[in-house]
């Protein structure tokens, strides 16, 4: 048809491929599927018939609101992050630092032996130590789930989401510095940013707590000016090249720390972010590379990551169940529960290629399978593991999970 524009056709498509993406995991997460699993299913489809939406790199709105999907999920996690908590059992943390850097020494070492380049391996590693928030979070908001294995999924997540950005920003500096010679430069990718995204989203928190004071007469009220600040940290840290993730989970780590001063909002941002979420992790398949996935060398590198994710945590947390104060067995759950890896994994390579880091498109481009596996595959061992703990169970029943409120500082 003459005057056809791929553009406007993919704006006309992706509100359709959204709405089917909904349509069909409400209909299969009944029968056990997770509803993540679904979404970037659909994602996937999108991206072979070309309805791929603009990249961070490419400077597209569809990727700043993706940013701006995952920092309420950050947020939302950051709210549920109980500091006292490391206070008192140490080994928690222990365990989330300490499996964080031996994920990252592990693949970075395995992808050697498996043939990928030197300048590309740092940052494969440094992003496949973050574990997914978003499907993580998700899952146990869909299953309803509560207990111990629960919160600890949810809390080594959070440290391993902030460890990965400090392996990225770490890496960064050292490729600036090693490629360049320029130490401004190095500084500025990696203590500057790591610096001022968390005190942005500090600083941010203290002046909610000042202005957002309950009781508010609906739960809507306060969640729309939670929101709100979101959108103001995305868009400012974006600006200020700075991390928008890292932001969002400190003002909700904060928040959480200063609860008594803060009102109840809605579980997930109400519709909005359902609606959201819907939106993230069909991006997150639209944006794979069919291209890359006949290529030996990204299973390679997807089974080096595979292997890692599988085996260390679940190491890990087994070898420090007893002394965290846990069993074995739910050390062992909670560790297969961390499987899942992909929209903070994307979006951080997406944000590095944006911020003129030469290695994070060989980086993404080698983790095509494994963010493939990761995320569609994750969501269903994540939601087994709940079961098997006996926290959770498959498909419950009860009212609107949008409607019913929850206090995220709580």
């Amino acid at each position: 048809m003459a005057g056809f524009d791929p553009k406007l056709a993919a704006l006309v498509v992706w509100p359709a491929l959204l709405w089917l993406a909904w349509w069909l995991a409400e209909r299969a997460h009944p029968r056990g599927v997770p509803r993540v699993s679904v979404y970037v299913a659909v994602g996937l489809v999108g991206s072979a018939i070309g309805l791929t939406p603009g990249s961070v790199a490419e400077g597209g709105g569809a990727a700043l609101l993706a940013q701006f999907a995952l920092s309420l999920v950050l947020f939302e996690l950051g709210c549920r992050i109980h500091l006292g908590w490391f206070r008192h059992n140490p080994w928690v943390l222990l365990t989330g630092v300490a499996q964080s850097v031996a994920i990252f020494a592990a693949v970075a070492w395995a992808l050697g032996a498996v043939g990928v380049a030197a300048e590309w391996r740092p940052l494969v590693a440094a992003v496949a130590v973050a574990a997914s928030p978003a499907s993580l979070l998700r899952v146990a908001n869909d299953l309803r789930a509560a207990g111990q294995v629960t919160e600890r999924v949810l809390h080594l997540a959070a440290i391993q989401a902030v460890m990965a950005v400090l392996f990225v920003k770490g890496v960064s500096g050292y490729w600036h510095l090693s490629a360049q010679g320029d130490w401004v430069q190095a500084a500025l990718s990696s203590v500057y940013a790591v610096g001022l995204s968390v005190a942005l989203g500090v600083a941010l928190a203290v002046m909610v707590t000042a202005l957002v004071r309950g009781p508010f007469g609906t739960s809507t009220a306060p969640t729309v000016g939670y929101a709100l600040a979101l959108v103001w940290l995305t868009v400012v840290a974006d600006a200020l090249r700075l991390s928008p993730l890292l932001a969002a989970l400190s003002f909700g780590v904060l928040l959480r720390e200063r609860r008594v001063f803060v009102a109840n909002a809605q579980r997930d941002f109400g519709t909005l972010g359902l609606l959201l979420g819907v939106f993230l992790f069909v991006y997150v398949g639209s944006r794979m590379s069919w291209g890359a996935l006949t290529q030996g060398a990204v299973w390679a590198a997807a089974a080096v990551v595979l292997a890692a994710r599988v085996l260390i945590p679940v190491v890990f947390n087994a070898a420090l169940a007893v002394p965290s104060g846990t069993t074995v067995r739910k050390g062992v759950l909670t560790g297969v529960a961390l499987l899942p890896m992909s929209a903070m994994t994307l979006l951080l390579l997406e944000r590095s290629i944006a911020l003129g880091l030469p290695p994070a498109t060989e980086a993404l481009w080698h983790l095509t399978a494994a963010l493939l596996w990761l995320e569609l595959l994750g969501p269903w061992v994540s939601q087994w593991a709940l079961v098997a703990a006996r926290e959770a169970v498959l498909a419950p029943s009860g009212p609107d999970r949008g409607g019913a409120s929850a206090s995220p500082p709580q």
